[in-house]
């Protein structure tokens, strides 16, 4: 089977990564195995030389490299210097394995605990350092000298990151600006190609081919989020590369690219809307020289996308001037759509227009994260329980993972503890999954080490040769769904720390041993966790579902308020925060066992949220189509203000009853289960919540969900009305010339209509999935939502 450019894409990847990983290892193999003595005297822990190997380099740029030498040496300060001391007060012949385990657990405690700010690696470094001060402090007792010890571990890390930087300038460097640059001009070459993909199946007649075009543009979209994520990962190394090299800073690549480009995505997602609800466009509207039109438009705004990702571009002359064309077909959208049919096709436009003016336009997003980032911090800050919980739980893991692994084999007690320092995680996980990973990982990585050591027993050389399909295979791990970087870094540090090992007996004890350390580890961080972090993953995904819903009510109520364009920018951004936290509870809860527990309704809380994600990506179209409206009407008469007015209050209407909608669901979700309210009811005296008294204030569900349909048509009455009303204005009641976009005007209204009719379809989507996310946790009861909520509301009012 012929393999696809994706295909040989992670190919070279991969290789890339495994080739420079050997590589470094080869080089601290060399250095340790063959070097001179004074190496070896002061390198006396190779093992985590190679750690720190696979630690920084994996998938590395030289800026990584770079910034991994400073956070190395970073984190050689926060635990060789205190553990000098320690050592010093404490007395090395002195340490148990109780003292060695407290000690360890306390400088772990105080290197995770300034939680956001120290890198990860960082802090991973340093607390294998700690775990290989401490225990094997611990292990030769009296013979640990506490100032040379701890400098000789400090020692290894340096070979261990010096070897990095050598195996990125061979042959030659791989450099994160070439990685970001390259990215941008791919992430722009995607954008062009999804555009002319969305146009071509909005203009074809065929509905076959248009499907095709679709399908094509949604896997188009997929590998956009991929390279999106490429340049967000590798731009901060970038400032790292221009340091030293400052000749080597392009000058074409803009640090904010990738962030102007991803803005983008809002607009393609609303073309896709379009072409993807297979509703067919009236011919009326694409006759003429409408197609010819849109053609020009789809060329200036390509046009715009090169000159955004900095591309070459042609010349233009004024006769084949895509603008004037653009004006041209524009001005024949004269009038509102007379009918719901009509609305896709202006929402079509509206969203070319606005792909266009993000293109143009300075990201005020970038502004909102500016003044974010001024707000005054405080070091108290650090000191909350989100800072102090991460902090403890890997202290006590940690501790605890000394202490048995040393009680069950002194000599290779570390085995327990480094597992868990260096595969330390700052968010939460999916404590089973990940720790099935590292222990598959580990095991597999070891046993190919036993298999390497036994086939090349007398050729040392060949065994580090055998590394280098071994890292490929962990790089391909990395990048698996099943394993992730997690079992990929764990089977990489399984196969180099017994293929690059010497004089530490036969390969199948030392492999057995280290594997049962491992699993000491592990469980004591499972251990941990499940009594630290007792709340399972399903739980904080339906409470983090009632909070969407929150963020929900609250951009559809700053609707109606008349909020500012940077508060509903914020709201926006709040909602859109809480659903990237929904869909990864939900990824984790997917992966949680359900033991005894009721099985987790994964299909559906992902149906939720591709629903709410698109909710939201409406009020973010209407937030666009009132900016523009707004701009229009700035110096227009009394008239047209108050003809605006009849627009704002079909946008209240609604908005009002999805925020009561969403509101009623944040309550709904909440609850425990259906028979804790029925107890709270029965428990509370003098509490009536018949539907038929009408006393209790709450949205009913039947008509709200169907009242967007009869706003819709209101709805386009009133924007006839405002057209007519800005274009007798145009005209100058005064003799005064007031210039009015009408194109401009006709698209925001009818991209309005199209938001209002979507957003009512959706609702009446979220309900169903609600009801049954409900039935789901309650199977034994009949479920009425309308129900629930007046129950809730009487009980709570």
């Amino acid at each position: 089977m012929q393999m696809t450019e994706r295909g040989r894409a992670m190919w070279r990847t991969c290789l890339a990564s495994a080739f420079r990983t050997a590589l470094a290892c080869t080089f601290v193999g060399a250095a340790t195995l063959y070097g001179p003595e004074w190496i070896n005297r002061h390198v006396a822990f190779p093992a985590f030389s190679y750690v720190t190997v696979i630690l920084i380099i994996t998938d590395a740029t030289l800026g990584d490299t770079l910034r991994g030498c400073w956070l190395a040496l970073y984190a050689t300060c926060q635990s060789v210097g205190p553990a000098i001391v320690t050592l010093k007060l404490i007395g090395p012949a002195r340490l148990t394995a109780e003292t060695t385990a407290l000690a360890a657990a306390l400088a772990a405690f105080v290197v995770v605990l300034p939680n956001s700010s120290t890198h990860l690696v960082a802090k991973r470094i340093a607390l294998g350092q700690i775990v290989l001060i401490y225990v094997i402090g611990y292990i030769k007792g009296a013979e640990t000298d506490p100032v040379m010890h701890p400098l000789r571990v400090a020692a290894s890390t340096a070979l261990g990151v010096i070897a990095c930087v050598l195996a990125l300038l061979v042959p030659l460097p791989r450099l994160a600006t070439c990685e970001v640059k390259q990215s941008s001009k791919e992430l722009g070459q995607n954008i062009t190609t999804r555009v002319k993909l969305y146009m071509k199946a909005f203009c074809t007649e065929d509905a076959m081919s248009a499907t095709a075009s679709v399908s094509q543009a949604r896997v188009l979209a997929r590998t956009s989020s991929k390279l999106y994520q490429t340049i967000k990962r590798y731009q901060p190394s970038m400032t790292w590369e221009r340091l030293p090299f400052k000749i080597w800073r392009w000058q074409n690549v803009n640090d904010n690219k990738g962030e102007k480009l991803q803005s983008m995505e809002i607009a393609l997602r609303g073309m896709e809307m379009v072409v993807a609800s297979k509703s067919p466009i009236p011919t009326s509207l694409l006759e003429g020289e409408v197609k010819d039109g849109l053609k020009n438009i789809q060329e200036r705004v390509i046009l715009s996308i090169k000159r955004a990702n900095n591309s070459p571009q042609p010349s233009v002359t004024p006769e084949s001037d895509p603008k004037k064309s653009d004006e041209e077909c524009l001005q024949t959208l004269q009038e509102i759509p007379g009918t719901p049919q009509d609305l896709p096709f202006y929402f079509f436009l509206f969203c070319l227009r606005l792909l266009e003016t993000i293109t143009m336009a300075k990201s005020e997003e970038n502004k909102v994260k500016v003044l974010e980032k001024s707000k005054t911090r405080s070091w108290i800050n650090d000191w909350d329980s989100k800072k102090v919980m991460p902090a403890l739980k890997l202290s006590l893991s940690l501790g605890f993972a000394i202490f048995l692994g040393s009680m069950f084999s002194k000599p290779n007690g570390y085995w327990a503890g480094l597992p868990v320092a260096v595969s330390f995680a700052a968010a939460r996980e999916a404590t089973f999954k990940v720790a099935n990973v590292k222990a598959q990982g580990t095991v597999i990585g070891t046993v190919y080490g036993v298999m390497g050591c036994f086939v090349f027993q007398k050729f040392l050389s060949v065994r580090f040769l055998s590394l280098l399909p071994w890292f490929l295979f962990s790089s391909f791990l990395s990048r698996s769904k099943m394993y992730g970087q997690a079992g990929g870094i764990s089977a990489a540090i399984g196969a180099v720390l017994i293929l690059g090992r010497k004089n530490f007996g036969p390969p199948s004890e030392f492999a057995i041993e280290r594997i049962i350390e491992t699993f000491i580890g592990l469980s004591c961080a499972i251990m941990v966790e499940l009594i630290f972090q007792p709340t399972r993953a399903a739980n904080i995904a339906k409470l983090e579902l009632s909070r969407s819903f929150h963020a929900l009510y609250e951009c559809a109520c700053l609707f109606g308020a008349k909020a500012s364009k940077a508060e509903i920018m914020e709201s926006q951004k709040k909602l859109r925060s809480h659903l990237n936290e929904l869909k990864k509870f939900t990824a984790e809860a997917h992966a949680e066992p359900s033991f005894w527990f009721s099985p987790f309704n994964f299909s559906c809380y992902e149906k939720l949220f591709k629903s709410l994600s698109k909710m939201a990506d409406l009020l973010q179209f209407s937030g666009y189509a009132i900016g523009f409206l707004g701009e229009q009407g700035k110096t227009k008469s009394p008239q047209c203000k108050e003809i605006l007015s009849n627009v704002d209050k079909d946008l209240k209407s609604l908005t009002g009853s999805i925020g009561l909608l969403a509101k009623s669901y944040e309550e709904i979700t909440l609850l425990k289960s259906l028979d804790a309210l029925e107890k709270a009811l029965a428990k509370s005296d003098n509490i009536s919540w018949d539907i038929e008294l009408g006393k209790t204030p709450n949205p009913s569900f039947s008509t709200a969900v169907s009242e967007p349909e009869k706003i819709l048509e209101t709805y386009l009455q009133h924007c006839r009305s405002v057209a007519d009303g800005i274009f007798r204005v145009e005209e100058g009641d005064d003799g005064e010339e007031v210039k009015v976009d009408k194109s401009e005007v006709v698209l925001s209204l009818s991209a309005l209509g199209f938001c209002v009719e979507k957003i009512g379809k959706e609702t009446r989507e979220i309900e169903e999935m609600v009801k049954e996310v409900v039935q789901s946790e309650n199977p034994s009861s009949h479920v009425n939502l309308h129900e629930i909520s007046c129950k809730i509301r009487s009980l709570y009012k």
